[in-house]
């Protein structure tokens, strides 16, 4: 008897330190969404592939939205992980399952059939929705217009949703919503007349148009929208809060308007016909040049395509070009700089650009310390256009109004002021015209992420050696004749 009653208290003692076990189990709490991230010490993010979020050059990982949540997640100490999604069904559908990406940052537009899923950030960059036709084709002026078309959408978007929304109101539109496509297709499909119109917001069109120069703007559906990221719904809000008080932040100390300076800020300079333009003359005109390009690029450790869009803004890769001002050649070199960089014909290609070459890398290793990159690229085109003396009292003025003399964002609002007399008396070297240098850099930097773009390694297998394939242009129309160098 004696030995089941002490069978029975250690039994008891049992049950007693299981239970207590569990309750303590259960008091302690699941840890938030934002404690994982840091214990993992990675940022798992879904996003798209199109040149206005996420993509790969030779360079790496880049895109507005990559940027964006790569500081976002330097912010927070860890490491960041991209993962694209097909479509955005797919992309809103992978936030909240285990193991999975825990932020959707893919200029994503709010919409109401997705309150269930995802719950949106503050916003971070406002776009209007377009309606895009094919220049030479009826033009659409509203939305009743759009009866009869021949319409396609990515398929899960806003802009689906606004088209839903229309039927409506005018039963017979009728449109496609496909998961196949991405921006950039729907944008060549309208291109090329296989489609009449199509709905994209107008970011995505600004980075896309010197692409497709047969696409233009019937005219825009709606209001302008935000963008915002996305989290999974539910009652954690832990993450969502610490990206909202990064996302003001980015607001307020200019993180997120340098960022929109860089891909959105030059995008209207070329126009439409500066754009078929450019198109054609990267493939009948650069591959001649190509080679001296790099080969000088290497020399100097500077990208070649920063050197070509150079040359492009200057002579658009016209080696016997000559101006008023009698600066001549492919890089358009003085006299003086030609014979200070060892170059003694101007008009041979081959030595303007090493010459340009030489000179762009001699004025950028000159340029203050304190000026980092990428500013500090901006701030040596900008001298090679005017000056370095002009740019010193560019820099002077933005010192004076509180600005910073270091970021390009801020020293290109001083440049045009050295044209009025108020402000160049001010200055050491005086009057300049100083809204040229602006419009210098806005080209040459455009003109850089195209050949950037173009040049990317998905690219380059589908073109032969020395060539490049730009959408848009007849490539069996015949090259410039002018002799090979």
């Amino acid at each position: 008897m004696f030995a089941h009653t002490a069978l029975r208290q250690r039994c008891a003692k049992w049950l007693i330190a299981t239970g207590l076990f569990l309750l303590l189990g259960a008091c302690v709490e699941k840890p938030s969404t934002l404690e994982r991230v840091k214990e993992d010490g990675v940022l798992r993010v879904i996003t798209r592939n199109s040149p206005a979020t996420y993509f790969q050059d030779r360079n790496g990982e880049t895109g507005f939205e990559y940027e964006l949540v790569k500081h976002f997640a330097d912010d927070l100490g860890v490491k960041l992980q991209i993962e694209t999604a097909d479509n955005l069904d797919e992309l809103y559908g992978a936030l909240g399952k285990p193991s999975g990406p825990v932020l959707a940052a893919a200029g994503l537009v709010s919409s109401e059939r997705r309150q269930a899923q995802v719950k949106y950030s503050h916003p971070y960059l406002e776009v209007t929705p377009q309606v895009i036709y094919r220049n030479g084709r009826p033009r659409p002026t509203d939305a009743k217009g759009l009866v009869g078309k021949k319409i396609m959408v990515l398929k899960g978007s806003s802009h689906a949703d606004q088209l839903a929304e229309l039927k409506k109101q005018y039963p017979g539109l009728q449109y496609e919503e496909s998961d196949a496509v991405e921006v950039v297709d729907l944008l060549r499909m309208v291109d090329e007349g296989q489609i009449d119109l199509t709905l994209v917001d107008s970011n995505e069109l600004a980075m896309n148009q010197v692409y497709f120069p047969n696409v233009r703007v019937a005219f825009d559906l709606g209001d302008t929208r935000d963008q915002r990221w996305a989290v999974a719904a539910g009652e954690d809000n832990s993450l969502l809060n610490e990206i909202n008080e990064y996302l003001d932040k980015a607001q307020k100390n200019g993180t997120l308007q340098r960022l929109k300076d860089r891909y959105y800020g030059h995008v209207d300079v070329l126009g439409y016909v500066g754009a078929y333009t450019f198109a054609q003359h990267l493939q009948q005109r650069l591959p001649k040049y190509e080679k001296h390009f790099k080969s000088y690029a290497k020399v100097e450790q500077v990208d070649w395509r920063l050197l070509a869009a150079i040359g492009y803004q200057e002579s658009m890769w016209q080696p016997e070009v000559t101006s008023k001002t009698g600066v001549r050649g492919l890089m358009m070199l003085t006299q003086r700089t030609a014979q200070a960089m060892g170059v003694s014909n101007r008009l041979d290609p081959k030595q303007s650009i090493q010459g340009g070459a030489k000179y762009f890398m001699k004025i950028k290793e000159e340029l203050d310390d304190s000026i980092k990159e990428p500013d500090r690229t901006w701030f040596a085109l900008a001298a090679y256009n005017v000056g370095t003396g002009h740019l010193d009292d560019a820099r002077t003025l933005a010192k004076r109004e509180k600005l910073n003399p270091n970021k390009w964002l801020d020293v290109k609002k001083m440049l045009p002021r050295l044209s009025q007399k108020q402000w160049y008396r001010q200055t050491k070297y005086g009057y300049a015209r100083g809204g040229e240098p602006v419009h210098f850099v806005a080209n040459i930097r455009r003109y850089y992420d195209i050949l950037t773009w173009v040049t990317q390694p998905q690219l380059e297998g589908q073109v032969a050696e020395g060539a490049l394939h730009v959408p848009g242009v007849n490539k069996d129309k015949p090259a410039d004749q002018s002799p090979p160098m």
